[in-house]
């Protein structure tokens, strides 16, 4: 289920073939991100929750306005608690519940400290960024027709060495 104003980015992968994917208005799943639920636990991002580049969750709650940050992975039961955000590259095993308004980092991830209001707002504005893409992604899409044979005028950027002329 995919709410008003979501992003959904390039080779994300969202599989609800055992359970359910559900996404409120404003949430944004970057690139390469793997979402997948068991026929026991969904998977919901509420309101402008925030998945990074090739994060990966399992059977979990993020609530609104959270950050899963680059490289994460959150399991099954975890909860990430509103506004919180978990650091790049970090493991949220099973059932942890992430209090609301800090940032959690490690393997496994642990509470590290309570976020500032400024983060806060930093990471807020940042999901709108989000938002507005998926609005100027629909207006200006277009369909193209997939190339068959190499372009032969097709101008390349030479690298001195690094590319074969």
């Amino acid at each position: 289920i995919v709410g008003v104003n979501c992003y959904i980015g390039p080779c994300a992968c969202l599989r609800g073939d055992f359970g359910r994917i559900i996404l409120a208005e404003g949430s944004n799943i970057q690139d390469s991100c793997v979402i997948h639920a068991s026929p026991e636990i969904d998977v919901i991002l509420e309101e402008n929750a925030n998945v990074g580049h090739g994060a990966m969750l399992h059977s979990c709650t993020i609530k609104s306005n959270a950050l899963v940050g680059i490289g994460s992975v959150v399991m099954d039961g975890a909860v990430i608690g509103t506004n919180s955000v978990v650091a790049a590259m970090s493991f949220v095993k099973s059932n942890f519940k992430v209090p609301d308004d800090v940032l959690v980092a490690g393997i496994p991830a642990r509470v590290v400290r309570k976020l500032s209001a400024e983060e806060i707002r930093w990471n807020s504005e940042g999901i709108h960024l989000y938002r507005e893409l998926s609005v100027r992604s629909i207006k200006t899409m277009q369909k193209t027709v997939p190339l068959t044979k190499v372009e032969t005028n097709k101008r390349r950027i030479i690298t001195p060495g690094l590319t074969k002329k």
